[in-house]
């Protein structure tokens, strides 16, 4: 018996962008010329804005806190402004709707109807496709300010010893320093980057009334 095409919820900025940008700033950072231009460059305008904070060990933990609150921000005004959410919205609405008429149908067992709504199948799926795309379209500019920003902290944060970096506490894997590797193979301030900005992310989308993930 045939199913309803699931209904997909927005993603926005959401898990798939975050672990996009991941693997683009892990492949960079792997290229020693690449990384160390970017870093550099990234450099001039983090430096100074890290020393507002003072050069003490916790100052990474609060640094780290409002990059991702910056660019958690920029990123969800960007896709405000780039992605219709209100034709969105009626896409999910419809996707919903047809859900229900196509179980009812099935459960009815009206074979004739469930033949008329295949029909709808098609033309449901590439708006939805189309949809899905047109999340994407912000996803170059985001990464064109958030990859120097991941860089810089790769390229700083490997550079200090481990005993001058501040440690966070995560459940099950206890204290680690921040440059130490979690059983994700991670190290620890990506995990912390990744919960302050997905927090903080909800947060911002919420006031911008763009949904969450």
């Amino acid at each position: 018996m045939a199913k309803a095409p699931p209904a997909k919820k927005s993603v926005g900025g959401g898990m798939m962008g975050f672990f996009i940008i991941m693997l683009i700033v892990m492949g960079i950072y792997s290229i020693q010329p690449i990384r160390d231009v970017v870093a550099q460059a990234a450099d001039v305008i983090l430096s100074p804005f890290f020393s507002i904070f003072g050069n003490e060990p916790y100052s990474w933990v609060i640094v780290i806190l409002v990059l991702s609150a910056l660019t958690g921000l920029y990123s969800s005004l960007l896709q405000k402004y780039t992605i219709d959410y209100e034709k969105m919205q009626v896409q999910q609405q419809k996707m919903k709707d047809f859900q229900k008429m196509f179980r009812e149908a099935q459960l009815s067992g009206d074979e004739k109807r469930v033949r008329k709504l295949n029909e709808k199948r098609e033309k449901l799926m590439q708006d939805q496709m189309a949809m899905s795309q047109e999340q994407f379209k912000p996803m170059g500019w985001i990464m064109l300010i958030t990859v120097p920003i991941w860089i810089w902290l790769f390229w700083t944060i490997s550079g200090f010893p481990v005993e001058e970096l501040p440690t966070i506490t995560f459940p099950y894997w206890g204290e680690l320093a921040l440059s130490d590797p979690t059983a994700l193979f991670l190290p620890a301030w990506i995990i912390w980057y990744m919960i302050c900005s997905l927090c903080l992310s909800q947060v911002i989308r919420k006031g911008l009334n763009i949904g969450g993930l």
